[in-house]
């Protein structure tokens, strides 16, 4: 008997598990791919992959997913509030460009801003 390490490291002549390791790997790249189906799509809460079997995910030669689009065209109809605006903090609009200057404009319309500026209290 040799003292010579075997590949696993654990000296008891048994291989590496393959199968194990392609399951995690599998897992992993089902997973970044859902991802960047989900961000293709517009997904803004990628939480939302979660909610698809990755066991019924098929993943072609190139590794890519089989179907992604669709998938996410469904996911999109049963569940939208995943996908579309940017933000759900609120419902405001961006303010806009930055006011203008007094210097910039003609009496009248320094007037009306001045007047819109005091009834504001401002």
């Amino acid at each position: 008997m040799t003292d010579e390490p075997t590949m696993n490291g654990t000296g008891d002549g048994a291989g590496p598990d393959l199968g194990a390791e392609n399951a995690v790997l599998r897992a992993r790249l089902v997973q970044a791919e859902l991802r960047t189906e989900a961000l293709r799509a517009g997904m803004v809460d990628l939480d939302g992959v979660r909610m698809i079997d990755p066991g019924a995910i098929r993943l072609t030669e190139a590794g890519g997913l089989e179907g992604g689009a669709a998938l996410m065209t469904r996911l999109r109809q049963d569940k939208p509030w995943l996908f579309g605006r940017g933000s759900s903090s609120s419902g405001a609009a961006a303010p806009s460009a930055a006011p203008r200057s007094a210097m910039d404009m003609g009496v009248d319309e320094w007037r009306a801003a001045r007047a819109e500026l005091v009834r504001r209290g401002g």
